[in-house]
């Protein structure tokens, strides 16, 4: 289980498959159309987790 550096609150990706129940989805944000960014936040305190992206849309076949 992962744990916010800033609150120390535990947090999951993925609500389903949470093994606490005081942890909540982190927060994503997803923006472009070719290029996929995604920003990950603490569900807690929004504090940024982290940055992601990817090359989508129709060359990569990626939604």
């Amino acid at each position: 289980m992962a744990v916010c550096p800033h609150c120390k609150k535990h947090v999951s990706l993925d609500i389903a498959h949470r093994e606490f129940a005081d942890s909540l989805e982190v927060h994503k944000e997803l923006v472009g159309l070719m290029k996929k960014e995604i920003m990950y936040s603490c569900p807690h305190c929004d504090s940024i987790l982290g940055f992601g992206f990817f090359l989508g849309g129709m060359a990569t076949g990626r939604p």
